[in-house]
């Protein structure tokens, strides 16, 4: 265990240099990435010193400020109240350690008798001796708070595969319907270029395109196919040409029963055929990808019994497809269920965490709930810091729990590990309109419903990509979104907030009122200021004003009536 975690901007090394060696020379065991041996994982090497060091001194710089790392370090640091922060040269720190005191070392060459230094040395040594001292308590964490309830250490060891496996799939060779040995090459390219898009997805499980060469051009029963290869789903496909378009047809087959569970057809005009080919195979693996998801989330809701942690995930999935106060505690409830089956699976921690903090947000500020879900954002990112279900599901949980600044860290790290995922986008968006940056928040809504049209929560991003219009100044693009959302989802209360807003400013009333109407129906017993509060930490600040004041006005316009 280190005394000292020492963090860092890799181009900030030879002033990190001079910290290392006068901590050392005081007799303290520092960590810092220099002493990391050939062949040891950084990422879990480093966690480990940066969870147990008993200080984190970190040195912000205009450079340190701008590294999501050095962020993120200082964020795990402060909530584990480890946190020893300097200046090394003049800069904006982040805005969420504004407030902690931070010692101005800038000037700063090593000169051990220099009053700042000794003072910030001793702000160290009181750190250190306060882990050291038997009598002290451990700083108080999520991961060991005592009030937290500790789920998954009653729950049974999980055996071998309760934890439930990503569907799995393979794509047989597309078959050339046009008689043109140029569309041979055709087909086999589509297939290859399908593979790799999916084969970056962290949701389906994808063979690679060699291991069904077999069976090209033959009749084959694809139920044995499905059985050879072990894979749940078989895609099919050919492509045809029709008049001035190439046509490619798809169909989704359930490899035990032989089942077609899904089909469509794609066009594009054979004239920009080279130039639109990317995209074409883009949509095709988006729609796969969505067919999929729907399909797993009710094959889970169908199984009677003896399900997997993964499948508690699906039927959780699926409650969010349609979300609503009543249904959250079942969310609530599988996600446990989750937990107890797989306790060392990070994706049900953090399945847990994201739905009790959307039942906090929906319904009650309650500290114990919050810490609960602190307490399993935290597990799951311990177990699995990389995994993409991790790491979307803590970024949501923390802009739920209104801490947009840490849930960027996680969804920024997301997107860089797992760029065809779609909910990784989501999360990132979110954030960032948390952060008021509305366009960079649209386009990666952009990229969300690129990546997976129509998906179970589209109704959700439409809402926030209205919020974040309304925020940019554009009025129209935010009424058609929040109609595309209601469209989607009449009965979702956050978006009839900002409908009933959105509609009172542009003069359209009946529908405002229509949308107070239904919030009242879903929620009677839920207040106005309990709804303006609730949307507000969703909303970009500096429009969110703007847009509650709008619901309120509503709101008192619209005559209280029973509906039956």
């Amino acid at each position: 265990m280190p005394d000292i975690f020492l963090s860092y901007n890799r181009e900030d090394q030879a002033r990190a240099k001079l910290f290392a060696e006068a901590f050392e020379r005081q007799g303290f065991k520092v960590w810092w990435d220099v002493g990391l041996r050939t062949g040891e994982a950084y990422d879990q090497v480093t966690e480990k010193a940066l969870r147990e060091a008993k200080a984190v001194v970190v040195l912000w710089s205009k450079r340190s400020v701008e590294s999501r790392w050095v962020r993120a370090e200082a964020t795990l640091a402060d909530r584990n109240k480890t946190l020893v922060p300097c200046m090394i040269e003049p800069c904006e720190r982040p805005i969420m350690f504004e407030l902690t005191q931070t010692a101005e070392l800038s000037h700063w060459q090593g000169d051990a008798s220099d009053k700042a230094w000794t003072a910030f040395l001793s702000d160290v040594k009181r750190f250190v001796a306060k882990e050291e001292a038997p009598a002290a308590a451990a700083p108080a964490t999520p991961l060991a708070a005592p009030t937290a309830p500790n789920i998954e250490a009653a729950a049974p060891p999980a055996r071998m595969g309760e934890r439930g496996e990503r569907p799995s799939l393979a794509i047989m060779p597309f078959a050339n319907r046009s008689g043109l040995s140029e569309d041979d090459v055709l087909a086999y390219g589509m297939v290859e270029d399908i593979v790799s898009a999916i084969s970056l997805s962290p949701d389906i499980r994808v063979l690679a395109s060699s291991s069904t060469l077999a069976w090209a051009g033959k009749a084959t029963d694809l139920r044995v196919v499905g059985r050879d290869l072990g894979v749940r789903y078989l895609l099919e496909g050919n492509v045809r040409r029709v008049g001035p378009n190439l046509r490619v047809t798809v169909q989704l087959v359930e490899a035990e029963t032989g089942a077609i569970l899904w089909t469509q057809k794609f066009d594009r005009p054979l004239s920009e055929l080279s130039a639109l080919q990317k995209e074409l195979v883009t949509e095709v693996a988006a729609h796969l990808g969505v067919q999929v998801q729907n399909i797993e989330m009710e094959r889970a809701l169908k199984k009677p019994g003896d399900i997997t942690a993964y499948e508690a995930m699906q039927r959780v999935n699926s409650i969010y497809a349609q979300l609503s106060t009543d249904r959250l505690p079942i969310a609530v409830a599988e996600a446990r269920r989750a937990v107890a089956i797989a306790p060392d699976y990070g994706a049900a921690h953090a399945t847990l965490a994201i739905t009790l903090s959307t039942l906090n947000f929906w319904t009650s500020d309650d500290d114990a709930r919050k810490l609960e879900a602190r307490h399993h954002l935290d597990r799951a990112l311990a177990l699995d810091p990389k995994d993409m279900q991790v790491l979307w599901r803590c970024a949501a949980s923390l802009t739920y729990l209104g801490h947009p600044e840490e849930a960027l860290l996680h969804a920024e790290r997301a997107v860089d590990l797992y760029p065809n995922a779609h909910l990784g986008w989501r999360a990132l968006g979110a954030a960032l309109l948390g952060l008021a940056r509305a366009d960079e928040a649209l386009a990666c809504f952009d990229t969300e419903e690129k990546q997976s049209p129509r998906n179970f929560v589209l109704y959700a991003t439409l809402g926030r990509r209205a919020m974040a219009h309304f925020h940019a100044g554009r009025s129209e693009q935010a009424i058609e979104a929040i109609d595309r959302a209601f469209r989607l989802n009449s009965d979702y209360p956050i978006n009839l907030v900002v409908r009933a807003a959105l509609c009172s400013i542009a003069g359209r009333s009946d529908d405002a009122r229509d949308c107070i109407r239904r919030l009242r129906k879903l929620e009677p017993d839920t207040s106005i200021d309990f709804h303006a509060g609730r949307c507000a930490i969703l909303m970009p600040p500096g429009s969110s004003a703007v847009l509650i004041g709008a619901f309120r006005r509503s709101w008192s316009e619209t005559p209280t009536e029973r509906i039956t």
